[in-house]
């Protein structure tokens, strides 16, 4: 019999070095919502990018880069 089970939502910033994984606050909001909603607390995320996501222990996790300098 098979099975389908919904992932859940992490997302990943590089600050100062470190990985931090933050939670999903909301499943139902877009993946753009979620760093608008994260944005106060870590401002490297006001220039950050979206990374495609990727399966990676039983979680869709989503990358927030930091464009901040990088040329090009």
């Amino acid at each position: 019999m098979l099975l389908a089970t919904k992932l859940e939502r992490v997302f990943v910033l590089k600050d100062k070095g470190q990985e931090i994984s933050l939670l999903d606050p909301e499943p139902r909001w877009s993946v753009e919502a979620v760093l608008n909603f994260y944005a106060p607390t870590y401002p490297i995320l006001t220039t950050a990018k979206i990374s495609a996501p990727a399966i990676k222990d039983d979680a869709v996790e989503y990358r927030f880069e930091s464009v901040m300098g990088t040329k090009g």
